[in-house]
């Protein structure tokens, strides 16, 4: 899978009921059409399988929009996709915001795939974690960009809740437009980082969701994640800094490009989230990107 293989971490799908399967369908009214309908979702959770079978330090997180009726549909799906051997469970999951277990622990347990639903009853019939119990997220859409104000989505708990351990943020227009990415995915980005940042309560998004990942002007969407993720893991201004077994704030001398500078200083995350102990043994999750899978699937030959 092209997405996972250029560092792609985590997965948003929209699974439906169609043809006697479950389809990947990007639609409307909890319907899926054969104009809206993309192909089975087991084919993505196939690939899913492989990249973690041929990695086994990688972690994937899979966040379902679930319009899927059928019974125990989802499991079965999951099992037959040979993905049921990484499930990390419901059972050890942190229900009142506190930390998650290590990056190392849940490589040891094998515990290396998270699947969260939007429906809330299959977390007691099919043990697949209910995404608002744990997770908040801002606005999709066009109001997921709408510089200097980040709100929660109506699902959502507010983003400054401590109650949930894991923060989306959602960063795509409603209507994807390819030629326009290039400029969203730069300094606008790190702008609205730095909003969502403080309207979290100084907290870093664990997600970011995001269209035409590879497209930017400079640095683009792994520029910010990298100096996101190094001031999570190591506080240092980028993840290239960090030194294996150095104090948290010890960092390389290097020096960072400005490929996707920061207008909106107001809005700077600028503090930090300090982890004892080495890189290695800091709580899940680290920041990972996150695709709009309805639309990157489609489009992913022109991205």
């Amino acid at each position: 899978m092209g997405l996972v293989q250029n560092g792609v971490r985590g997965l948003m799908l929209d699974m439906y009921d169609f043809e006697n399967d479950i389809w990947l369908c990007h639609s409307f009214r909890g319907e899926c059409y054969n104009f809206t309908a993309f192909q089975p979702a087991i084919n993505t959770l196939k690939e899913v399988e492989a990249f973690l079978s041929e990695n086994p330090s990688e972690i994937i997180t899979i966040i379902i929009e679930d319009y899927v009726h059928s019974p125990k549909g989802l499991t079965n799906m999951f099992t037959n996709a040979g993905l049921d051997k990484y499930w990390f469970p419901v059972s050890k999951m942190p229900k009142k915001g506190e930390d998650w277990p290590t990056i190392a622990n849940m490589i040891r347990e094998n515990h290396r795939l998270l699947v969260f639903t939007s429906d809330s009853s299959k977390e007691a019939d099919e043990g697949i974690a209910y995404q608002w119990r744990y997770m908040v997220e801002n606005q999709p859409g066009d109001g997921g960009v709408q510089a200097g104000s980040c709100s929660n989505r109506k699902e959502s708990k507010p983003l400054n809740s401590k109650s949930a351990s894991l923060f989306l943020q959602n960063y795509f227009p409603t209507i994807p437009v390819q030629n326009e990415a290039c400029k969203e995915n730069s300094a606008p980005l790190a702008d609205m980082i730095g909003t969502c940042y403080k309207a979290a309560g100084n907290v870093v998004p664990n997600f970011l969701a995001v269209n035409f990942y590879m497209r930017s002007d400079g640095g683009g969407v792994f520029d910010v994640l990298d100096r996101m993720n190094g001031q999570t893991l190591c506080g240092c201004n980028t993840i290239t800094a960090c030194q294996a077994g150095a104090s948290f704030g010890v960092c390389k001398n290097i020096t960072v490009p400005n490929t996707t500078p920061a207008t909106n200083t107001a809005g700077s995350f600028s503090g930090s989230v300090q982890f004892t102990g080495s890189a290695s043994e800091v709580p899940f999750p680290s920041l990972f990107v996150l695709c709009f899978c309805q639309i990157l699937f489609k489009l992913f030959l022109n991205i």
